[in-house]
């Protein structure tokens, strides 16, 4: 089974849809699942992870909705103020929804990097806990001291990092990123997708730039902890357009892997993901 374990729908304009913005023009329009099926029959891909892509319960409201319609869609991983006093009831809504299998707080974008660390969080934390929910990552490489203390923290909360903590892959970041990684690959309920590297690189960058990046997630996670995932329809922005297409940035993970065995790749192609959100 081939899982696709990150891509999006959004409608722009619609259930609090602000972002992309229109200076993206490669993905300022509406993505759903008649765009995105065609592409995963073709590369063999027969399920995937919906993830949320608008700080908003509308947002999440819709997808859930959208998943309901799709046999592609196998699980969603959605958005909750976690630091709201309703958060509590809202996840425990949430989680009576067939589908629902995470959160992701975008913690990118938040300006207080250690805002995962408040206090005001714990209630909703411990209610994921008690409806199996999994927590979605998407942090930069500075914040992931932040995230290896809460994940201390919650040892029995299983987390993902998502795009591989988002190296500027540009800039020749490696050393802290690899760092930063190593520490959070040493907590057993942590792991890690294989995905959102693309739209880090230049459009010189290719094979021989982003395989040390691909071949230390697989050193440090392995292939039972390390997921492979679109981020489709985001990766359009990829600057180097030869990889920009979903067959290719598939063919291009399998091509940067340290020649796995083929039990290696059911698991990061498909296996792991399977796993983590329980379908």
């Amino acid at each position: 089974m081939l899982i696709d374990a990150h891509q999006h729908f959004w409608r722009i304009g619609e259930h609090d849809c602000t972002w992309p913005p229109g200076d993206l023009p490669e993905i300022y329009r509406n993505f759903m699942p008649v765009d995105l099926e065609p592409l995963a029959q073709a590369a063999g891909v027969n399920g995937s992870v919906l993830v949320q892509s608008q700080a908003s319960d509308l947002d999440t409201d819709f997808l859930l909705r959208v998943a309901n319609e799709t046999c592609l869609v196998k699980a969603v991983v959605g958005w909750v103020d976690l630091s709201s006093p309703s958060a509590v009831a809202r996840i425990q809504r949430l989680a009576a929804h067939p589908k629902m299998r995470g959160l992701r707080p975008m913690l990118q974008n938040l300006p207080q990097d250690n805002w995962i660390l408040s206090p005001e969080l714990e209630p909703a934390v411990a209610e994921m806990q008690a409806y199996n929910l999994s927590f979605d990552v998407l942090v930069r490489v500075h914040q992931l001291p932040y995230l290896h203390t809460f994940a201390k923290r919650h040892a029995d909360l299983p987390m993902v990092v998502d795009h591989a903590a988002k190296p500027d892959i540009a800039a020749n970041e490696f050393a802290e990123w690899s760092a930063g990684l190593a520490d959070m690959a040493k907590l057993p309920q942590v792991f890690c997708k294989l995905s959102g590297l693309l739209t880090e690189a230049n459009a010189q960058q290719g094979v021989e730039q982003l395989r040390p990046y691909v071949v230390r997630l697989y050193h440090l996670f392995g292939a039972e902890r390390l997921m492979w995932g679109s981020d489709w329809p985001v990766l359009k922005l990829a600057s180097n357009s030869n990889y920009a297409g979903y067959g290719d940035w598939l063919a291009l993970a399998k091509q940067l892997l340290p020649i796995p065995s083929s039990h290696e790749l059911d698991a990061i192609f498909g296996l792991t993901a399977k796993g983590f959100y329980r379908f």
